[in-house]
């Protein structure tokens, strides 16, 4: 069977304060039952700054202010959605700095591919538990550059 694919480009921030990172709880998508960063897609009309506070609002409950654009990011994953001919999805994400304003993340809403957000110690953060984003927010965390370079996996589980 030959491949698919399904192509998503997606505004992404990475907050923190201190030792943590604020995520979210994905149940759509390739990354369902990971933590993810927040984001999504552009909507008609609106720019990518007003992508990111609108994302975190919705995501979170959290109001953000972008400090700076980190860099683009790819990724090939499997990923079979049924109903879809797809067999693939190559993720696009920009990927932002942000600070965070106010806001209670414990009260962010359930919407169609969250079940809300937390701030989780960095230190407990793992490839198996979070999405192929968390992954290069912490590498560029770390080490103060984010990786150009695409990340291709070839397999790949989505969480329960």
């Amino acid at each position: 069977m030959s491949n698919s694919w399904h192509r998503h480009l997606g505004i992404y921030g990475i907050c923190r304060s201190e030792d943590r990172l604020l995520l979210i709880h994905k149940t759509g998508g390739p990354y369902t039952g990971r933590f993810d960063l927040p984001g999504g897609s552009v909507e008609p009309n609106e720019t990518i700054i007003e992508t990111l506070h609108r994302e975190f609002l919705e995501e979170t409950g959290v109001v953000v202010t972008p400090l700076r654009s980190i860099g683009t990011k790819d990724f090939l994953v499997p990923w079979v959605r049924e109903g879809y001919a797809h067999t693939h999805c190559h993720h696009i994400a920009g990927l932002f700095e942000v600070a965070y304003e106010s806001g209670d993340p414990s009260e962010s809403p359930r919407i169609d591919d969250s079940l809300g957000a937390e701030w989780v110690p960095i230190s407990q953060i793992d490839a198996d538990q979070a999405s192929p984003l968390v992954m290069a927010a912490l590498d560029w965390i770390r080490h103060g550059v984010l990786d150009w370079r695409t990340k291709r996996y070839d397999s790949w589980e989505m969480k329960a």
